[in-house]
């Protein structure tokens, strides 16, 4: 397959939108929201803000006040051509207007919840194919936070108590939207302690690399391949192509797990990754992309 020429940009969520939080709930590291923040990355990615957006609600139990809050948040850096795309079943999947708009717009944003939702109501539609085939063929941006960077992946992680990570059968796995088939995104990486769940499923699909996503963190990749951390936080990838030992395919559901030789790379702002050399990079050089 070649590469494709669009973007995906996957945020760990709780991404800045420019509010007042909680002392305390997220550390910024002084990066400037209204400069360095994902969402005027995203902005600018797609080619400024005269662009049009479409975000996705799907995902949310709360569509209309997450539907607002985007709105705001884009609002406030001179993004207003902005939609809201509040699709809620499969049937409202297939409605001529929200095909017409995502062939029309220049990046669809996916807002965070619950995966599954994404999965269930787009799987094998019209709607995903369009995505995949403007993402492949066109200077195209896909956006997702939380819920919506997990579904990014062929292999998705869709539930998986984070205290009970490192037993057996305890990760649950099954198919994303596929935008990327050799990677597993997860995300609250650090805020929610996952990163057993995330070693274990790279320990039984060794062939993905795993991505921790911080929360107001993410990862901009670009064919298929070049990632460049943004954001305010860390991003954690965990490599399992050399490993030596792992038990996991012997052992009882409720066993702890045991792997040998998972590599791990820690990424701030600017840092890169190549997922098929599986080569860590302290900056993404323009020979990269």
């Amino acid at each position: 397959m070649n590469c494709p020429k669009g973007k995906l940009i996957a945020i760990g969520g709780a991404e800045d939108k420019g509010t007042d939080l909680e002392k305390g709930e997220i550390l910024r590291n002084n990066l400037n929201f209204f400069e360095l923040g994902i969402l005027r990355r995203i902005i600018e990615e797609t080619g400024g803000i005269d662009k049009r957006i479409e975000v996705v609600t799907t995902a949310s139990s709360i569509p209309v006040e997450v539907g607002e809050n985007y709105l705001n948040a884009f609002g406030k850096i001179g993004c207003t051509n902005v939609g809201l795309l509040n699709i809620r079943n499969r049937e409202d999947a297939k409605k001529e207007e929200y095909l017409e708009r995502i062939k029309q717009c220049d990046a669809v944003m996916f807002s965070g919840g619950n995966q599954m939702r994404l999965t269930a109501i787009f799987g094998g539609t019209e709607f995903l194919d369009i995505l995949k085939h403007r993402y492949q063929n066109e200077n195209f941006i896909i956006a997702g936070t939380s819920a919506g960077a997990m579904a990014m992946s062929n292999t998705m992680i869709y539930e998986g108590n984070a205290t009970k990570a490192h037993l057996k059968g305890e990760v649950k796995i099954t198919t994303g939207l596929a935008f990327m088939d050799n990677v597993i995104f997860d995300s609250h990486f650090e805020k929610r302690g996952r990163f057993g769940r995330l070693a274990q499923a790279v320990a039984a699909n060794p062939s993905c690399i795993g991505i921790g996503l911080g929360e107001d963190t993410g990862m901009m990749i670009t064919d298929g391949n070049v990632m460049q951390a943004i954001g305010s936080g860390l991003v954690i990838i965990i490599d399992g192509h050399e490993l030596g030992h792992c038990n996991i395919a012997d052992i009882p559901e409720g066993n702890p797990i045991s792997v040998e030789n998972l590599k791990v790379h820690f990424c701030e702002n600017g840092n890169g990754f190549l997922v098929k050399e599986r080569k860590f990079m302290v900056e993404v050089v323009e020979d990269a992309l």
